[in-house]
């Protein structure tokens, strides 16, 4: 049975707390513990209760999500959700995990969530390694998809197909963004429409490596990068 990560929500404005509701009861591994309408309210709940992940209004009632996450003496891992962009400096000064600016999609929410399921798995087997696994949103379902399946990455206009040896998925974000949540020592950038597994490589003959059964083009301005990464 999977572990499930508990989550706290400090928002005083009613949108925004069901926004936050319905995203984190589509998540797997996501389980809401409570939501309070300020921060003072979240200091309270805290004494007496744990989560793991904190999504965190800025501009609060009574004291500021970013005084709140100062007055903390060991918190949770927190992602900051404003209005305000301008605050995002410092929020990151506070080892925020990440920022979401209001109104966010369920595939940015997915982003940062990733990004705090992955520092939760680091810190649970006590290893600095990457985690071993991403959550993406295909067919209005979230996936666990293993790293280690995924066979190269194609972008698809406003889409990008995530291949795998178990199938493929088609996920609407950008290359650039999904990339920037995978491991770049298994994963690197060969065209500007493709991410391949580097460890996937059957062989490279010309300006094309070879993936399973995809032949995959080097772009020009990839090419240098990619011979010195693969020692060629």
């Amino acid at each position: 049975m999977s572990t499930l990560y508990r989550c706290l929500v400090v928002e005083d404005e009613p949108l925004a707390q069901n926004v936050l509701k319905k995203y984190i009861g589509e998540h797997p591994l996501l389980e809401l513990a409570a939501v309070c309408s300020d921060a003072v309210e979240a200091q309270q709940w805290l004494a007496r209760q744990q989560a793991a992940i904190v999504f965190l209004d800025i501009n609060l009632p009574r004291l500021s999500g970013i005084s709140f996450l100062k007055s903390l003496s060991r918190p949770p891992l927190v992602i900051f959700t404003t209005a305000y962009p301008e605050f995002a400096a410092e929020g990151f000064e506070l080892d925020a995990i990440d920022y979401l600016v209001k109104p966010f999609s369920f595939e940015r929410f997915l982003k940062a969530v990733n990004k705090a399921l992955e520092k939760l798995e680091r810190k649970e087997s006590g290893s600095a390694l990457a985690a071993t696994s991403i959550f993406i949103k295909a067919d209005k379902k979230v996936y666990k998809v293993n790293l280690a399946d995924i066979l190269y990455i194609e972008a698809l206009d406003d889409y990008v197909k995530v291949v795998t040896t178990q199938g493929h998925y088609l996920v609407h974000d950008t290359l650039k963004s999904l990339q920037e949540e995978l491991p770049a020592e298994q994963f690197m950038r060969v065209h500007k429409s493709y991410i391949i597994a580097s460890n996937k490589i059957v062989f490279i003959e010309g300006n094309y490596v070879k993936i399973g059964e995809k032949d995959i083009p080097i772009g020009a301005s990839y090419r240098e990068a990619v011979f010195a990464r693969l020692k060629i």
